[in-house]
């Protein structure tokens, strides 16, 4: 009989179906009651480009200790139909169990007879009402598998579809206790248990990258959302709209893209605090307005959740391919500002922070995301707000008000229009301290050096990169955004000692600590989800050392613990 955990302390359930088949909704149901019952739950989603059809898939690990990256590993594989897709089927071995409805998937899993368990859930759904509430079939299996009491999931349920009426209420009942009673058949039949015990501890919530990307603008003042729909950013744009009477925010839904742009430059002219939120390709087209914001020197951040290009590429997969995009993106030179978080947390923090360094600084900050982040969730305690205002850094405009003053460190005080006596210039052309057009060559000389003045003081904030491991270590791995929690989980796993792990969740300007802790290492390697190391391109412009191991990905899947462990073996041992 196969025991799960078999592999630490968590089980790793993975449920597969085509799109609009409920997937979500087994997901949503799962954390919200596993979590309520003390259990620790991290999730990563990935789905294909349709709004129906092909297959889509979830993976949740439940576990009685905090777990928060992905891994190949599938303990349990729940199948709501036929065609599983081959990324999901090279990952089961001999300890999976397989869960599925025989009717429907026929022989597509002929040869894994003993790890097949039959669960009519098809005919289960059809007596129910419909094929749609398998997944609901499915996630009462689940819940039964855990020994989740009923009455949290039944109000779930009542939450959920409550406003649908009585009728869909009683019918998702009808299906959560037919998955509850297939639950106890299985685990009756002897063929494996789950014995991972639930974790009373503080109170946790569940949140998503998106959402905390979201929570974050919050807390730093964001008050105006612009953007153009596009995957996977999008999410950006549907939790601020949600959120938009809450808090007082301004959201738009643009046009395009350069109309997203150039209406943040506009309210930041204005005194808002705007957010833009969008992928590599819609980015691209946002260039000239970020080399507006430059300029003008007005403070725009912009979310940019990453997906695999060149052009449409794979609109709903992963990668990290576009840290240079981000870096270089915008004609001319001005001083930006770019972050990359690599856990929840950090995605609260840094994109608040981004909001205030971007109005001190006045100065553009982008946060670089990817599907991966922002599709993941696991628990974690609550985020740490505060009581505290965002600091606005402006000025009354007086009479001899000049919005491009010269300073020693290139900030000029910033008023906005309609505070004070004064005129608050702005152009787009080369400008003088007043924001009057001339071209003259010391003038724009003088100007350009007072922008770039900007960097020394940007520096001065910039974060160290985050050191995991032993300080006295000899073989270091670096790592930025998302493949932080997935390399550390890989490095604990492997247990060599003198190994260390630097992650960076600034990108740029690079923390001046960064040569010093990449000179102490004996072997150096980075951990990319890109073909050409864009990290460490940009490490070896900056420091002059090269790092030669590398271990990449551009398949469009993230890396997983088990990837990242055996090609960091591959590479070292």
């Amino acid at each position: 009989m196969t025991r799960f955990p078999r592999h630490g302390e968590d089980v790793s359930v993975v449920i597969c179906g085509a799109a609009g088949q409920g997937i979500q909704t087994v997901e949503d149901l799962l954390v919200h009651v596993l979590r309520g019952e003390g259990y620790h739950v991290f999730g990563s989603r990935e789905y294909m480009s349709r709004v129906r059809g092909g297959s889509n898939s979830t993976e949740i690990r439940v576990s009685s200790r905090p777990v928060r990256a992905l891994v190949d590993r599938i303990d349990l594989l729940i199948p709501l139909n036929g065609g599983v897709r081959a990324n999901i089927r090279e990952r089961i071995d001999e300890g999976t169990i397989i869960i599925g409805d025989g009717e429907e998937l026929g022989t597509e899993f002929a040869g894994y007879e003993d790890q097949f368990l039959n669960a009519p859930v098809l005919e289960g759904a059809r007596q129910v009402g419909g094929k749609v509430y398998a997944s609901v079939i499915a996630a009462g299996i689940l819940a039964g598998l855990f020994g989740v009491s009923t009455e949290p999931v039944e109000s779930y349920f009542v939450k959920r579809f409550g406003s649908k009426g009585e009728k869909v209420v009683a019918q998702n009942r009808d299906a959560l206790n037919r998955g509850l009673t297939m639950a106890r058949d299985l685990l009756e039949r002897k063929r494996f248990s789950i014995e991972v015990k639930p974790h009373r501890g503080e109170k946790r919530m569940a949140v998503n990258g998106n959402d905390a990307v979201c929570i974050g603008a919050l807390a730093g003042g964001c008050d105006m959302v612009t953007a153009y729909p596009m995957s996977p950013a999008a999410g950006v744009l549907s939790f601020m709209a949600q959120k938009a009477r809450d808090f007082g925010i301004v959201v738009e839904q643009v046009e395009d893209e350069i109309a997203a742009i150039n209406w943040a430059v506009g309210g930041a002219y204005a005194g808002a605090r705007p957010l833009v939120t969008t992928s590599g390709g819609g980015f691209a087209l946002m260039t000239e307005g970020l080399s507006l914001a430059g300029v003008m020197e007005v403070p725009v951040v912009i979310h940019l959740a990453q997906r695999p290009g060149p052009a449409t590429g794979m609109a709903t997969r992963t990668e990290q391919a576009d840290l240079e995009l981000a870096l270089y993106g915008g004609h001319g030179e001005f001083p930006r500002m770019l972050f990359a978080p690599g856990t929840l947390e950090e995605a609260f923090s840094l994109t608040r922070r981004a909001f205030d360094l971007a109005s001190r600084f006045q100065s553009p900050a982008v946060v670089l995301t990817d599907q991966y982040f922002v599709n993941s969730f696991y628990d974690l305690p609550p985020f740490e707000v505060g009581d505290r205002t965002p600091e606005k850094y402006l000025v009354e405009a007086g009479p001899d008000y000049r919005r491009y003053e010269e300073s020693p460190d290139g900030i000029s005080p910033r008023a906005v229009p309609g505070w004070g006596e004064g005129l608050v210039g702005a152009d787009s052309h080369e400008h003088d301290e007043v924001g009057h057009v001339y071209e003259d060559f010391r003038l724009r000389t003088r100007m350009n050096d007072k922008r770039l003045r900007k960097f020394e003081a940007i520096l001065a904030e910039a974060l160290a990169p985050t050191l995991v491991g032993p300080a006295d270590y000899e073989d270091l791995v670096l790592c930025w955004g998302s493949t932080r929690l997935i390399v550390e989980e890989a490095l604990a796993e492997r247990n060599r000692p003198g190994v260390a792990m630097l992650h960076f969740s600034q990108i740029w300007p690079l923390h001046p600590s960064t040569a010093g802790l990449l000179g102490k290492a004996r072997r150096l390697a980075t951990v990319e989800g890109n073909a050409t190391a864009q990290l460490a391109r940009l490490i070896r412009r900056e420091t002059g050392i090269e790092i030669k191991e590398r271990l990449l990905n551009y398949s469009g899947l993230q890396f997983s613990v088990e990837r990242v462990r055996d090609g960091l073996r591959a590479l070292w041992d």
